[in-house]
């Protein structure tokens, strides 16, 4: 079982050999755990939960991760001081 930030997800994405399965990718990863601005998920679940069946790349891998994650997983960096 290992955890990963999502600052730092690219570097294990970075591991694999491309293209890769959805499947593939989702088992290498069921004993990841992705640490999150409001908690904490499993990786190789958020993965499967993506509705690409194949990645070309880590960053594409990458970029279907965020498509799945809820908007408070990432904290919301634009949001200005003083709002509410």
């Amino acid at each position: 079982m290992a955890d990963v930030k999502l600052s730092r997800v690219e570097n294990v994405f970075a591991n694999l050999e491309y293209p890769v399965t959805n499947e593939q990718a989702a088992t290498e990863f069921e004993d990841t755990t992705l640490l999150l601005a409001d908690g904490q998920r499993n990786l190789g679940a958020l993965i499967e939960q993506s509705g690409s069946d194949r990645f070309e790349s880590a960053d594409d891998l990458e970029s279907e991760l965020h498509n799945v994650l809820p908007r408070e997983a990432v904290g919301e960096p634009y949001q200005s001081e003083g709002e509410g």
